[in-house]
């Protein structure tokens, strides 16, 4: 590198001098003088270079992510910009169920798509109760699996139908 003599302007910058036309932006060389900078790998980038270059844009609006973020089916999203497919509330920080390529809250997750429980009716989700029982197209949440006449969990016992209702043993065997 030439030297920088006392009569040529030289630029500084973390530790290290530079020729004033010497130090430009890598990708598009044009001076940086007192612009802001970004540096990469031991490289000087104008701002506008390295968003181009480097940054993340977020998947649904297209801008730059600056900070923070989150990754859904590897695409970068601003947190504000990751919604319910449903209900369009924000989805960053909290649990959601994804469908179809698409990210759902649990509440509208539950009511489009979930299976709904004989006994209660709620959704069954993979966010709620976990275990639930499954038997001729009907499901159950584990603690709503109970004898139609007796009450007594039925999810680790034996049971029978009697119409549309599962009993246990016992209440079978006293009709």
């Amino acid at each position: 590198m030439p030297k920088i003599f006392p009569s040529s302007r030289k630029m500084e910058f973390k530790g290290s001098s530079w020729h004033e036309s010497c130090f430009v932006c890598q990708h598009c060389r044009q001076p940086l003088g007192t612009k802001p900078l970004i540096t990469k790998d031991n490289e000087n980038y104008c701002v506008p270079c390295y968003e181009k270059q480097f940054a993340h844009h977020c998947y649904s609006c297209k801008k730059i992510i600056t900070s923070g973020g989150v990754t859904y089916h590897d695409q970068p999203w601003h947190k504000e910009c990751f919604l319910c497919a449903g209900c369009k509330i924000q989805l960053s920080g909290q649990r959601f169920i994804s469908k179809d390529e698409h990210p759902y809250c649990e509440d509208c997750f539950g009511k489009l798509y979930a299976k709904k429980c004989a006994a209660c009716r709620r959704p069954i989700t993979a966010l709620g109760s976990a275990k639930f029982v499954s038997f001729e197209e009907r499901q159950w949440h584990e603690e709503c699996f109970n004898c139609a006449k007796c009450c007594v969990p039925l999810a680790d016992l034996g049971f029978l139908t009697q119409g549309n209702d599962v009993i246990c043993h016992k209440c079978s065997s006293a009709t």
